[in-house]
Formats: structure tokens, C-alpha cells, sequence
């Protein structure tokens, strides 16, 4: 891949009332005119994003949002976006300016608790303050990064502190790096219908790729259709990885002393919680009359009589559950819902173009509410019969 998805990227959101220099710094650290800068207060409206190096950190996600302290019906919807952004947020930079009297600063760092985000305080504007006030804010916030989007000095330091606590927090967990010993095979089955897009494999795959890679395992590439001869033609296969909507023929293909597993169960372990989505089926055995379950997809596309996730599951659902009247609503995106209460079950999917602190959010909000969640790749094992098998070899 030539450029590193958003999914893959730290998420790290710019947070602050309206002209604290917030875009100023953004800019400023990224090195280009990215947001507007203006003196008129709420000047930024929706988030927005930009993608970047931050070397030697790597490739992370810069996000700009509105002025917490906005105002008006439209201010506070402004409001409401800059908070949805929390749950993606893998590290925060909370802007004050050094001449405010930093009430607010205390009052919203609690959302960064809440949602277990780690944060750089940084005030702004010094080159604005004297060595009094500069002394004052010193002693109030030992911590803080004190800087001035208009002194290049002041921003390099930022960069450094930034890349630094960012570092001791991060981990980059391997996709089966940890499972499969070094020299093993492994075969990926890629079937290709009509939600193949032309052309490439989808992203999952892509990365399972890189990773086997970056392990030492061998991977092979097949279609389901080539699988039985591949099995015939390469020695001491260690695991096949099917995509989840070949599982039942695929499973009937793969003798039982090879391990199967699918992308979409590799993803609930890499960026969710494996456990969490099997203990998530268990509302499905309680002979429910009826089911309001959110269907939730992390990307757009267009989608067609094949679709997992809108055609294939509700059918199967239904098929596996003739007695349960089920009620499906369908969010795709960032578009998950504050409060997952009203739905009795969410089944999301591989969540391959999402970080993984949306993901591990996402669970966290429905397990407190006692909203059961679940993962593609798992309901389609359970609904062939296979849900044992493909996830054995992990520990949950």
C-alpha cells in the first residue's frame, strides 16, 4: 500500500474553545494550511482531518474540531460532532489560550477520563503574555506545553513532546504474527463475486499480507474455487483464513487438523474484543419472539443483492431463527449511535476502516448499557455450525 489507511493511523484530536488557535496549531504543526484561521469566533465547523508522517512516531490522523464553548442551535450541534470524535480518538490535545481563565479546561478533560484518552495540555498564544502571566501558568499547569503557533521553536517542541507521550502509549498488535510461528503456511481464501471490487483485494486482506510478511509466514492467495487443489499442493498448511462468506463451503473443503478462521475474526481480535462478540450471540439461544438489531458497516459503498451485511445476514437470521421477528436498521460510518439502548442486539462488521479505539469504544458503550454486540465474521461461523473450530486457537 502506498498510503496508510485512516484505520490504521493514531487518531489524535485537537480539542478547545473557539480562538484558542487551535487550526493555528494545526497548521503549524503539520506545515500547511490546512484549517481556517480566522479572528471570527466558531470559524471551524466540521471537524477536518489531515493525514500526515509524524516522523519518527509514523503515520498518524490529525483532527481539527469546532469550539467547545459555541453557542446557539447550530453552535451546539457543532459541539456535538467535536464530542462524537472522542470515541476515535486515540490521543487528545486540549488548546487553551494563555490569556483565559481555564475553567473550561478542567470541566472537559473529564470526557478524556471517561473515554481513557491520554492528553497534552498545551497553551497557546504565548508570545501574547508576559513573563508574569508566563510564570502563573507555569505554576497552575506544570505539565502543559507552553507554545506560539507563530514561533517555529515553540512548535518543534510541541512535535517532540507529542511524538514522545504518544510513544509510551502505543502498541501495535500483530494481525497473526502472535499465533503462527515463524515458517508456517498459510493460505487465504479470496472468493470473487460481484463484491470483489475490480481490480485489488479489499484492505483486510491486503494487511493480512503485510503482516505474514512482516512474520515470516508464507502466504498463499487463492480463490475457493483452487482451494482443494492448493491444499493438494502445498505441505503442512498451518491455517487457512477464508472470508466470512465462503465459511460453509470453505469449511467443508479444509480437513479438520488444519485450523480456519476468517479476516473477519481476525479483525474482531485485532481491533475489538474476541470474547465480547462470542458472549455476544448468547441473546440469539433465548428463544426471543423478537429482535431490533443495528446492522453497522464502518465504510460506504454501494451495495447489492450480494451484501453481507444488508442481504446475506438478515436472511441467514432469519433462515437459522424462523420463530424471531427481527427488526433491522442499518448505520454505516462514524454514524453509530450515542446510545445503543433502544437495540437489542448490534452485530457490527470487520471494522477494517476504523482505528481500534472506536472499535474498543463502541463495545465498551454497549456492554455498559448491557447491549449485546457481535462481529460478522462470528455470527456467520455460528449460523454455519463452525463457531468452535474457527476460534480455537485464541484464547478467550
Amino acid at each position: 500500500m502506498i498510503k496508510t489507511p485512516h484505520g490504521n493511523r493514531i487518531h489524535i484530536a485537537i480539542y478547545g474553545n473557539r480562538n484558542a488557535g487551535k487550526s493555528s496549531l494545526m497548521n503549524a504543526i503539520i506545515g500547511q494550511e490546512i484549517s481556517i484561521v480566522s479572528d471570527v469566533m466558531g470559524t471551524t465547523t466540521d471537524p477536518v482531518t489531515k493525514a500526515m508522517e509524524l516522523i519518527p512516531l509514523g503515520p498518524v490522523l490529525f483532527i481539527d474540531t469546532a469550539g467547545l464553548d459555541d453557542i446557539g442551535e447550530l453552535g451546539l450541534k457543532r459541539v456535538e460532532k467535536s464530542e462524537k470524535i472522542l470515541q476515535r480518538t486515540d490521543f487528545a490535545i486540549y488548546v487553551s489560550d494563555c490569556n483565559d481563565d481555564f475553567s473550561d479546561y478542567d470541566i472537559f478533560t473529564r470526557n478524556f477520563k471517561k473515554f481513557n484518552i491520554p492528553h497534552l495540555h498545551v497553551v497557546n498564544k504565548i508570545d501574547t503574555a508576559s513573563e508574569n502571566r508566563i510564570t502563573e501558568i507555569q505554576e497552575l499547569f506544570p505539565k502543559a506545553q507552553l507554545v506560539s503557533a507563530m514561533d517555529f521553536q515553540s512548535i518543534l517542541s510541541l512535535k517532540d513532546r507529542l511524538i514522545s507521550e504518544i510513544e509510551d502509549k502505543q502498541i501495535d498488535p500483530p494481525i497473526v504474527g502472535d499465533i503462527l510461528e515463524y515458517n508456517s503456511n498459510m493460505i487465504m481464501v479470496v472468493p470473487i463475486d460481484s463484491e470483489a471490487p475490480k481490480g485489488r483485494i479489499i484492505l483486510p486482506q491486503v494487511q493480512l499480507i503485510r503482516d505474514a510478511l512482516d512474520h515470516g509466514i508464507k502466504s498463499y492467495v487463492v480463490r475457493d474455487t483452487e482451494l482443494e487443489d492448493a491444499l493438494k499442493n502445498i505441505k503442512d498448511v498451518d491455517l487457512v483464513v477464508t472470508d466470512s462468506q465462503a465459511f460453509k463451503k470453505v469449511s467443508e473443503i479444509v480437513p479438520e487438523n488444519i485450523a480456519l478462521t476468517s479476516f473477519s475474526i481476525l479483525y474482531a481480535r485485532y481491533k475489538g474484543d474476541l470474547k465480547s462478540f462470542v458472549d455476544g450471540l448468547k441473546i440469539l439461544e433465548e428463544n426471543r419472539k423478537s429482535l431490533k438489531v443495528l446492522i453497522s458497516e464502518s465504510c460506504t459503498h454501494n451495495f447489492s443483492h450480494e451484501d453481507i451485511g444488508r442481504v446475506k445476514i438478515p436472511a441467514l437470521l432469519q433462515k437459522k431463527y424462523p420463530d424471531c421477528q427481527f427488526d433491522f436498521e442499518f448505520q454505516m460510518g462514524h454514524d453509530f449511535p450515542n446510545n445503543p439502548s433502544p437495540y437489542d442486539m448490534i452485530i457490527h462488521c470487520g471494522s477494517c476502516m476504523l482505528n481500534k479505539k472506536t472499535m474498543i469504544t463502541r463495545i465498551d458503550m454497549c456492554e455498559k448499557l448491557g447491549v449485546p454486540i457481535t462481529n460478522y465474521g462470528i455470527l456467520l461461523a455460528h449460523l454455519t455450525g463452525i463457531l468452535d473450530r474457527t476460534v480455537s486457537m485464541f484464547e478467550i
